[in-house]
């Protein structure tokens, strides 16, 4: 499971749903390495949202502009995962029979929503100082129509600063970024590998996959400032990291609303479940009856909440099933990360065709089509009784 995070890392460009920080985060251990690095990974996100964000509107850059949001969507994920983290991880109550994960789930959407705002607000901006640089006249006429969100009069004063580009100071703080996201991203794997903690190795990822959108703004600023007449690269930097925000934004949204539809686990969670359910059946002599024929299961914020069908002899007692159902959820509980719930269903392994859909009620025999008998019974009952009411009534009058 956490090794597909790590993957998710280095193909999707960026993942902003990250509650495998939580575990360092929250950790009252302040002498452990990890939780050490992994703090000073969030002040560092903090003192470069707020560097880069000053810097980018100082120094007139677009792209280091758009880095600085990138740091503070880092931040306000790394906060809204911290304020969640303590809900989702509480015990189901009747109020919430499969716990409060789901929290952490909606936390995680608000946060991609950010993104996909942000993201498009930049890019917005951006490519309107490159209309206003190349196309003066469609972004006047824009100007004057209200299309253009800055009017007409401040439209003229980006194309100044445009034209002269961004200040070369803006290059040392792109560049400083890079530095210190390398940094953290060796300190905290070197700590990974000490402790083979795919958790940490996750987060170093994040770390080197952050300084990406850093390495595009010092390109774009540098290049502004090398070639002539090449102001134009700071806004079109900025263009670029905008839709990288974009796209991690829409990626995590998609995730947030699938696992809000409880759409079913990957199938790296169901042979993690079915590999340990299969060794805790292998340590009773009684094991090798049983057959798994089904796993699935659903995520709930950090928690998995699984389901195993298993065949087992008729002639069986209730108390033999039940000794196997705490052996296996004692193994899978402590070997697989993550799972908060494991529901096992016992069926005689002399039916084959048995699957978890029967579990769900078929149309033909819901209640609109066939009422149950004694629901008709008390309907006519209560009928009969308001009719005797109403001619007694009648009667007397």
């Amino acid at each position: 499971m956490s090794c597909q995070h790590v993957r998710n890392h280095g193909s999707h460009g960026h993942h902003h749903h990250h509650h495998h920080d939580t575990a360092y985060l929250v950790s009252k251990n302040k002498r452990d390495p990890g939780v050490r690095i992994t703090r000073i990974g969030l002040l560092a996100n903090l003192c470069m949202a707020v560097g880069k964000g000053v810097g980018g509107y100082v120094f007139h850059s677009q792209a280091l502009v758009a880095d600085a949001y990138h740091a503070l969507t880092d931040l306000v994920s790394d906060f809204m995962t911290l304020a969640t983290v303590t809900w989702s991880l509480k015990p189901p109550s009747s109020k919430f029979p499969t716990g409060y994960g789901k929290v952490e789930t909606l936390g995680a959407l608000g946060v991609s929503s950010l993104l996909l705002c942000g993201g498009f607000l930049m890019g917005l901006n951006a490519a309107e100082v490159l209309l206003v640089q190349f196309f003066p006249d469609i972004a006047d006429m824009a100007a004057h129509l209200g299309l253009l969100g800055h009017g007409h009069s401040h439209g003229h004063s980006h194309s100044h600063d445009v034209a002269h580009g961004p200040n070369i100071n803006a290059a040392w703080l792109a560049a400083g970024s890079i530095v210190i996201k390398e940094w953290l991203y060796r300190a905290t794997m070197k700590i990974a590998i000490e402790r083979k903690s795919s958790v940490l190795a996750s987060n170093a990822v994040h770390h080197r996959v952050d300084s990406l959108t850093s390495i595009v703004a010092l390109l774009t600023i540098g290049g502004a400032h090398v070639f002539t007449d090449a102001s134009w690269l700071d806004p079109v930097g900025g263009l670029l990291i905008s839709l990288m925000v974009i796209r991690a934004g829409w990626g995590n949204t998609k995730t947030s609303l699938l696992e809000l539809a409880d759409v079913g686990v990957e199938q790296e969670m169901i042979d993690s479940v079915r590999k340990s359910a299969m060794k805790a059946l292998a340590t009773t002599p009684n094991g090798s009856e049983v057959e798994i024929r089904d796993i699935q299961g659903v995520k709930s914020g950090p928690n998995y909440l699984m389901d195993i069908e298993m065949a087992v002899p008729e002639t069986w007692s209730v108390g033999h099933t039940r000794h196997i159902e705490e052996l296996v959820r004692g193994r899978v509980g402590s070997r697989v990360r993550g799972i908060k719930r494991l529901k096992m269903r016992f069926t005689p392994n002399t039916e084959r065709e048995i699957t978890f859909a029967e579990e769900f009620i078929a149309a033909d025999i819901s209640p609109r089509s066939s009422p149950e008998p004694e629901m008709e019974d008390n309907v006519a009952e209560a009928a009969t009784g308001t009719k005797l009411e109403v001619d007694g009534v009648r009667k007397r009058g």
